[in-house]
């Protein structure tokens, strides 16, 4: 009950024009109808899929397991950066091998320790959801995967959240002006923050004593 309330005074409050704005739009509307997504098969080797990225101008792209035909993870360029800087410190490995290996031998090898299942969202998901998923998962990344044909649509990240909020006038977002992106950062960053609550509400589900008062 108390949870309830706080978020019903959330709702109420100026930031909850936008805590409704990101529940009443979907994430298939923030995927633009021409965008660039590549993606890597596991079995592509290193080298390659560097060049891609670089190619394309992307930082990041869901790889696809043939094996098991489905996506199983993201390879981004924090991942190079940690395979070479495990090389640097590890002399018995040449940078030619490095180069010759495959993506799947890399999250093999090399990249066991932060090995995580793949987080991804369905396109009809909220925008609210694609928040709570990114700060949950704790996550800059999350693909939105079409639950059906199994396609990878578009890779949402924070900064494009900000972009789609930009889009929209006072009118559709029920304010008096359209806010540069300064301000609409910070904002932003305050709905993040409730979200970050309601996020840690959701997760304390076990009541404690303290003080001799049960907390929720």
């Amino acid at each position: 009950m108390l949870e309830k309330f706080e978020l019903e005074e959330e709702e109420d409050s100026e930031s909850g024009v936008y805590m409704r704005f990101m529940r009443s739009h979907k994430c298939y509307d923030i995927v633009p109808t021409s965008s660039k997504l590549v993606v890597f098969d596991t079995t592509l080797q290193v080298k390659k899929a560097f060049f891609a990225l670089v190619a394309n101008g992307v930082r990041a792209a869901p790889l696809w397991e043939s094996k098991k035909q489905s996506f199983v993870g993201m390879l981004t360029i924090t991942d190079f950066i940690n395979i070479l800087h495990r090389y640097y410190k590890s002399p018995m490995v040449q940078i030619y091998e490095l180069e010759e290996h495959k993506i799947e031998t890399w999250r093999e090898l090399y990249l066991q320790e932060t090995f995580k299942p793949l987080v991804n969202i369905s396109p009809d998901a909220s925008l609210f959801d694609a928040v709570y998923s990114l700060i949950k998962n704790k996550i800059h990344r999350l693909p939105v995967i079409d639950p059906i044909s199994g396609n990878a649509l578009y890779i949402l990240t924070h900064k494009r959240i900000l972009k789609f909020l930009q889009l929209f006038d006072s009118h559709d977002l029920n304010i008096d002006e359209l806010f540069d992106l300064n301000i609409l950062f910070l904002l932003i960053v305050h709905l993040f923050l409730i979200i970050i609550r309601y996020t840690r509400r959701m997760e304390s589900t076990i009541p404690f004593i303290k003080g001799g008062f049960l907390k929720p």
